[in-house]
């Protein structure tokens, strides 16, 4: 039986693509190389948007818990941004117009704004 394993954030571990040595998590450039390493530090402004994205997020379920059907598929899409900015997953283009769409209009507009991509805490 094949099972999955899933990294958590504190498994991933980042090499140089130039030397192969190992990085920090909050390592922009190579220590031995000097070469950068291709993720820039996540500024505090953006960690403040990733709060208010989530922050709408919540609101977006509360908002339709009313509704079963509309709960099926909030939580689901809340539960998934929250996963990737949380572990700096990629989230696509097409899940961000869904999220303005189908969850929160604010969240939906943060995410096709902001840069979720190629950062690090």
């Amino acid at each position: 039986m094949n099972s999955k394993h899933i990294m958590t954030k504190e498994e991933i571990i980042k090499y140089c693509a130039h030397c192969g040595n190992q990085l920090l998590d909050e390592a922009v450039v190579c220590p031995k190389c000097g070469c950068a390493t291709g993720y820039k530090a996540a500024s505090q402004n953006q960690k403040i948007l990733f709060t208010i994205i989530k922050i709408f997020m919540i609101i977006g379920c509360v908002a339709v818990g009313s509704t079963i059907i509309g709960l099926a598929w909030t939580i689901p899409m809340t539960v998934s941004v929250f996963r990737c900015l949380d572990n700096r997953e990629r989230i696509g283009i097409g899940f961000k117009v869904c999220t303005l769409l189908f969850c929160n209009l604010v969240a939906g507009i943060i995410l096709l704004v902001c840069d979720t991509e190629n950062y690090s805490d």
